[in-house]
């Protein structure tokens, strides 16, 4: 059974698998140490390893959509965000890391259906360069709401060493750790879901 979706149909196993890895990225959300860094604190959660999943197990489109239904039910109230929910989020310098998931989902999903044949090499480099757009668009934003928005002073400099330095051996640990994961389940997964 299909259910169409624009010009494309998603079988109901992607669907399910979209809505698992959503729930899964929700459920990481809550699992969290937060940092006192300045000017704001940040979360340091599990997301990134159910993100990385879904961009390492899915293929693009479906990593993509499954990380960008999680951003749609955080914004529409419900509280599945490190720090709540609601369309107020999008004021808070922190949410660029979870745009930053959505795109670095896809990306990674579009490098693994590029590159086909894929060591655990290819696939720590194709989380490495997800956790690099993931941060990029992190920065980025928390940069501008920060400056333009709320009007708290931060430099590149704050940013690089609370935003990026601080968080990002952990995330690269999981990295390993759902690369690890990923090349044990790819195939399984990938024939489940697409044959």
């Amino acid at each position: 059974m299909n259910i169409k979706s624009g010009k494309q149909f998603l079988s109901i196993r992607e669907l399910t698998a979209g809505g698992l890895f959503a729930a899964l990225t929700a459920v990481g959300a809550f699992i969290k140490i937060t940092l006192p860094t300045e000017p704001i604190p940040m979360h340091f959660t599990l997301q990134w390893f159910f993100v990385l999943l879904a961009g390492l197990l899915l293929n693009k489109r479906l990593a993509g959509v499954s990380v960008g239904v999680y951003l749609l039910i955080g914004l529409s109230g419900v509280p599945v965000f490190a720090a709540g929910g609601g369309p107020s989020y999008l004021l808070r310098p922190g949410f660029g890391y979870l745009l930053g998931f959505a795109v670095s989902a896809y990306i990674m999903a579009w490098m693994c259906e590029w590159f086909r044949i894929l060591r655990f090499s290819k696939l720590l480099m194709i989380s490495v360069v997800g956790l690099l757009v993931y941060y990029g668009i992190g920065m980025i934003y928390y940069f501008i709401v920060c400056r333009f928005l709320i009007f708290q002073e931060v430099t590149w400099k704050i940013l690089l060493i609370n935003g990026f330095l601080v968080t990002a051996g952990p995330d690269f640990v999981l990295c390993v750790t759902a690369v690890g994961a990923a090349s044990k389940l790819r195939g399984a997964v990938r024939d489940s879901l697409y044959g």
